[in-house]
Formats: structure tokens, C-alpha cells, sequence
């Protein structure tokens, strides 16, 4: 390796590229990432279950001919698991019980095709329901920004460890906003690809009704372009899937993009937005007028009533009676944060015919959220998060309930309905707010068009680069 090579500066595709030249051995690559889980990690609880040996073996013996072979890689303790390590999705009941999952999901099974090596696994909220990372299981994530401060959530302690350089890649998911939230909280790139782009397979076809959407966290678009390449894909028995691509995502990144039709989204009635977060969606409506796109301003009021309910309360519900079975020890009230078994008693009060009268309820506003694109707009540009990253505290689980909602609806804002709708959305580290946080700025295309997506941000990333800046606890 050469001598003035700073690994944990590089994106997953220069660190591949090492690999493949020859300049660097996956072992390398692994124990340098190690070293820095071991000297940051106590700084940050981001990753809570150490794969140390097990990532030594994988990278010793030859990990997969892929197009990430030999790069590190973490994965977030929810929904995606590992055989044979610790499975617990911020649940201190699991977590007491020793609980181990017993088989890899397909898409490890595709991270790890695709050469990545895991050295980790990531904090998460109790049953990744929440936009903060503070499990009483585990305790906080601390935002390497700013200590004592949210990450955001679900997937808060991948971007954590990722925007703190651990590894340049961990992966997420999205059910309310818990990938994009967490990129603009820690100032990283977040794409929830389409519905259905890669697989819940083998045991689940949907978590949560439709709102489940698979992929990473990443410090580059084209890290994101090229793990979505690498993953993407329906696997036999799927309930649906998305239309393929027409080429290789991570060449539109690298694509001149046809002058697209932009609207802009910067305020919203009857809700309040930070003043940091709007004049960051301003200054990318200029720079993308300056790359020649058509901006103009956009009235969506319509997004501040997303309809959810069913699929997240009886989710909840069902997973409780799920892990009670699985341990054969019932779930109460006292072994869940109280904000979940709130949740989950709703979901039990639901009855079949209210679940499938809510559930199209959700699927007509969704369609009525369309209306945008079909009228002809490419992108629709938004905040990411209505708020800054906030104190811990503020959402955890010790909040009183109505502030804690309240809060949550704040945060998830402008993510919500677009795990409602299924369209592609990624949130951008643009900009700052005045006391040096990171605030992402949301892309939003039609179904199926991450294309689009990633044309965009490749050239927003080249106008406005971020690869340079560096929390304050970086390796």
C-alpha cells in the first residue's frame, strides 16, 4: 500500500480499485478498518456486535470475486442478517435471550457476491422504529459531528461509523425516512431506491405492507450507483418487483443528464421547517439553474398528510407475536420501549376490514401524490428532514409520548410519503446549518427512474463537492 494512502478517506470504489491493482490485500484493507472501529467506536456506539475474527477468515482466505472484493463493509442490525451473529433489532429482550440468527438473508448473501466484507454490525432503534438511534439495548449513537446528538434513524449507527470513516459503506433500510434521515444528519449520501429494487427474500416478501426499501449508506453517489448495481434484482417467490434498468446505474452517474424539469419544495402549510433546511433547498434550486435545468417553485401541501397507519401498527404488533413465538416466551409491556407497545396495541385494535380500508386509503393518496410527475416535472427537490439533528433526548425513548410524536412527524416530514408512493428519493449533503451540522436536501424521481437520481447528483457532486469535509470525529 502506498505510505500516503488514507483508507478511511476513500470511498468503497477506490479502495476496490486498490485491491484489484494490486497496490493492497483485502487482510489490509479489513485490519485497517478494525484498528478504526477499535480506536473510534467507543466515541460514537455505532457498531455493537464486533465481527473481528470472522472478517479476518473472510478476507484471509479470498472473499468473493466481486466488484467490491476486499472492502469493508457493516451491517445494520435490522431486517438483513447474518448467520450465526447476534440479531437483536434494538430490542433488549433479544438481546438478554442471546438471540443469533440462524441463516443469511439473500441480500448478505448478495453483499457478500459482490466481495464486501463484514466487519460489523450497527446500532438501530428498538424495532428500527424511530428517527433517532437511542435503544435502551444498546444506548445512543453519537453523531460524529457533534457528540451528544442524534444521527438520525432508523439506520443511525451505519451512518455514524460510515460518516466517522469506519468503513466507506453500511447498510440501511428505509421504512419511514431511516436511510435518508440518517445521510442528512451525518452528511452522507442516502438513495431509498424504488420499491422492490432488491429483495426481502427468503422469509419475508413485504415488512411493514409495501414500505420496506433495502440498500446503503455511502460517502459518494457512485458508490451508491454501484452497490445498487451490484444487489438490485427480485429473487424467486417475490410478491413484485421493479423494472429493470436500461444500463448500469453507476454509468449515469458519470452521464451529462438531458436538462431536466425541476420543482422546488420550500415550505409546506401548516408546518414548520427550519430556516437552515429551506435555504439549503434554495441554493440548489440555483445551482441546478446553473447546471441548466428548468427550475420553478412547487406547492405540495398535499405531502404533510401521509397515511400509514396500517402497515405500521399492525407491523409492530405482528412482529411482537412473531419474536414471542420464535422464543417461546410472551412479550410484554415492560420489555418494550413505551412508544413501540403504544404502537402495537393500536395495531391489535385493528380490525381485518379497518386494516384493508386504511390500506387503500394509503394507496389512493399515493396515487393523488403522483401528480407532480405527471404533469410533467422530472424531480421534485425537498429538505430532507424538516429539522437539524437534534439532542439526544429529544426522540428517544424516554420522551413523553405526544412530544415524541410530534417530533418524529417533524423529522420524517418530507420522507414519509415517499415510502408510500415507492418512488426513488436520495438525500444529498449539500450544505451546513449556521452551527456547522449537516443538512441533506432531497431528490425525488418517478417510479423506477433512479436514473434520473443519479445523473443529478452526479453533477450536483462535481458543482458542490462534500468528499473533503469531515466531522469532527473521523479516523
Amino acid at each position: 500500500m502506498p505510505p500516503e494512502t488514507d483508507l478511511a478517506r476513500l470511498d468503497a470504489t477506490a479502495q476496490a480499485a486498490l485491491v484489484r491493482s494490486g497496490e493492497i490485500k483485502p487482510t489490509e484493507l479489513v485490519e485497517a478498518a478494525l484498528d478504526r472501529i477499535e480506536r473510534l467506536n467507543p466515541q460514537l456506539n455505532a457498531v455493537i456486535h464486533r465481527l473481528d475474527e470472522k472478517a479476518r477468515a473472510v478476507a484471509d482466505a479470498g472473499p468473493s470475486e466481486g466488484p467490491f472484493k476486499g472492502v469493508p463493509f457493516l451491517v445494520k442490525d435490522a431486517v438483513c442478517h447474518t448467520a450465526g451473529d447476534p440479531y437483536h433489532v434494538g430490542m433488549a429482550f433479544l438481546k438478554q435471550r442471546g438471540h443469533v440468527a440462524k441463516d443469511d438473508t439473500e441480500l448478505v448473501r448478495r453483499f457478500r457476491a459482490a466481495g464486501f466484507v463484514f466487519v460489523g454490525k450497527t446500532n438501530t432503534p428498538e424495532l428500527a422504529l424511530s428517527a433517532t438511534t437511542e435503544p435502551r439495548a444498546y444506548g445512543p449513537t453519537h453523531n460524529p459531528w457533534r457528540s451528544g446528538f442524534s444521527p438520525g434513524g432508523s439506520s443511525g449507527g451505519s451512518a455514524a461509523a460510515v460518516a466517522a470513516g469506519l468503513a466507506p459503506v453500511g447498510h440501511a433500510n428505509d421504512m419511514g425516512g431511516s436511510i435518508r434521515i440518517p445521510a442528512s444528519f451525518c452528511g452522507l449520501v442516502g438513495l431509498k431506491p424504488t420499491r422492490a429494487r432488491s429483495t426481502l427474500a427468503p422469509h419475508l416478501g413485504e415488512y411493514w405492507g409495501p414500505l420496506t426499501h433495502e440498500h446503503v449508506v455511502t460517502r459518494s453517489v457512485r458508490d451508491s450507483a454501484a452497490v445498487l448495481d451490484a444487489i438490485a434484482g427480485p429473487a424467486p417467490g417475490d410478491p413484485y418487483s421493479a423494472p429493470p434498468p436500461t444500463r448500469p446505474w453507476v454509468e449515469e452517474v458519470r452521464a451529462q443528464p438531458r436538462r431536466l424539469r425541476i420543482g422546488l419544495v420550500t415550505s409546506l402549510e401548516g408546518s414548520e421547517i427550519h430556516a437552515d433546511c429551506v435555504a439549503a433547498v434554495q441554493q440548489t434550486g440555483r445551482d441546478l439553474e446553473s447546471l441548466g435545468h428548468h427550475v420553478e417553485p412547487l406547492r405540495y401541501d398535499e405531502v404533510t398528510r401521509p397515511a400509514i397507519g396500517p402497515w405500521i401498527m399492525a407491523g409492530i404488533a405482528h412482529e411482537l407475536d412473531r419474536w414471542s413465538e420464535r422464543m417461546g416466551d410472551p412479550i410484554g409491556p415492560d420489555d418494550v420501549e413505551p412508544f413501540n407497545w403504544m404502537i402495537a396495541e393500536a395495531g391489535r385494535s385493528l380490525t381485518g376490514p379497518q386494516y384493508v380500508a386504511q390500506a387503500e386509503a394509503a394507496h389512493a393518496w399515493a396515487r393523488a401524490l403522483q401528480a407532480p410527475w405527471v404533469s410533467g416535472l422530472d424531480v421534485v427537490v425537498t429538505p430532507t428532514s424538516a429539522i437539524l439533528p437534534p439532542p439526544h433526548g429529544w426522540m428517544g425513548p424516554d420522551a413523553e409520548l405526544p412530544d415524541l410524536m410530534a417530533h418524529m412527524a417533524g423529522a420524517t416530514l418530507f420522507t414519509m410519503p415517499f415510502d408510500i408512493t415507492g418512488q426513488p428519493a436520495m438525500s444529498l449533503p449539500l450544505a451546513e446549518s449556521r452551527n456547522g451540522l449537516p443538512i441533506g436536501v432531497q431528490l425525488v424521481a418517478s417510479t423506477a427512474r433512479e436514473d434520473i437520481l443519479f445523473g443529478l447528483a452526479g453533477q450536483l457532486e462535481q458543482a458542490r463537492p462534500w468528499a473533503e469535509r469531515r466531522p469532527a470525529v473521523h479516523a
